[in-house]
């Protein structure tokens, strides 16, 4: 392991933004992220995994340890099901087509969400109807001060929309190392309710798809709406869609009768904050260097060389007018650091 110092993160987050690491080191193993941990004690640490899903806004004045750690294998299966493990530096949609491959049934509708699959627990990720907690067992995950291994269940998670206990209590707590799914062997839960998947399916003249079928059609829809983060900097969908109250719900339609909507409980309604942000005319504007994608109003983007700070402004500048004209808060899913 080598620590380099002042170290540029411009390729290791997926806004592409050119901050600096005062040291960073990245480990491969369970043993040399002991290691790291045991003799720097006493040393401020930052914990990085894909990048995909953090704004940086400054410098990183600690020691960034970027996990790295590769390898996936198969703990059991029985007639039905199948319990893969992999570690946390693993990328996601690789290890989704992965499972897909070993006809694994469960993630092909997470297919090309950015990321590895360390960070899936603490944002609970999802996508068109399903998410990691459908299918999460556990996840191994090192205590910082400890470098103790806890394993901790699904209860344990505390899974939210887009949230778990890591975004709470275990926050700068623990370093997740490795991930165990249950997999369906056969007879899969095929997820095509919600709409885009099901127009893709049609265009394609396919009435039974398959895991594959149904992985590529999230990666056409996704494609379609939303830039490649090596192309175009960006960290996919920066706002989480607002839950609010039925009644606060029936009040804002009466005004936006064309407003969509998710009914979630007899109490509450969720709305598309992607269609909030277009309505408020945000929808490929551009500040500078940072910008709103023309396709997918959800999405921030970085055209070359906007800051951290800038795009946070336009996140910030997108919540106020939302708020003004709809009376909605809409927060931030990305971690602005």
């Amino acid at each position: 392991m080598h620590i380099q110092h002042n170290f540029s993160l411009k390729k290791y987050n997926t806004f592409g933004i050119d901050a600096k690491a005062k040291q960073f080191v990245a480990v491969h193993s369970i043993d040399e992220l002991k290691s790291i941990l045991e003799h720097h004690k006493t040393t401020t640490k930052f914990i990085l995994g894909g990048g995909s899903n953090m704004l940086l806004t400054q410098d990183i004045d600690a020691l960034v340890i970027h996990v790295d750690l590769k390898g996936k294998k198969i703990l059991k299966q029985d007639a039905d099901f199948t319990w893969v493990e992999s570690q946390a530096g693993e990328v996601w949609h690789e290890f989704v087509l992965w499972t897909i491959e070993q006809n694994y049934g469960g993630l092909e509708n997470m297919s090309l969400i950015p990321g590895n699959v360390g960070t899936t627990p603490v944002q609970n990720i999802g996508a068109y109807g399903t998410e990691i907690k459908d299918t999460f067992i556990s996840c191994d995950a090192m205590n910082i001060n400890t470098q103790e291994l806890k394993t901790f269940t699904k209860d344990e998670c505390r899974f939210g929309y887009r949230d778990s206990i890591f975004k709470h209590e275990a926050k700068e707590q623990y370093i997740i190392t490795s991930v165990v799914f249950k997999l369906s062997k056969h007879n899969h839960a095929i997820n095509t309710s919600y709409g885009d998947i099901t127009k893709e399916l049609e265009k394609q003249n396919i009435t039974t798809p398959t895991l594959k079928e149904v992985s590529n059609a999230v990666i056409a829809i996704r494609q379609s709406k939303l830039p490649d983060p090596k192309e175009l900097g960006n960290s996919g969908s920066f706002f989480k869609n607002p839950i609010i109250s039925k009644a606060a719900f029936e009040q804002i339609h009466l005004a936006h009768p064309d407003m969509p909507h998710y009914v979630i409980s007899e109490t509450e309604v969720k709305v598309p904050a992607g269609w909030l942000i277009e309505q408020a005319g945000f929808k490929g504007k551009r500040f500078g260097d940072a910008g709103i994608h023309k396709n997918q109003a959800l999405v921030l983007v970085n055209y070359g060389n906007a800051t951290g700070q800038e795009i946070l402004n336009v996140s910030k500048n997108i919540q106020a007018t939302v708020l003004k004209q709809f009376g909605i808060v809409i927060e931030a899913e990305v971690n602005v650091i």
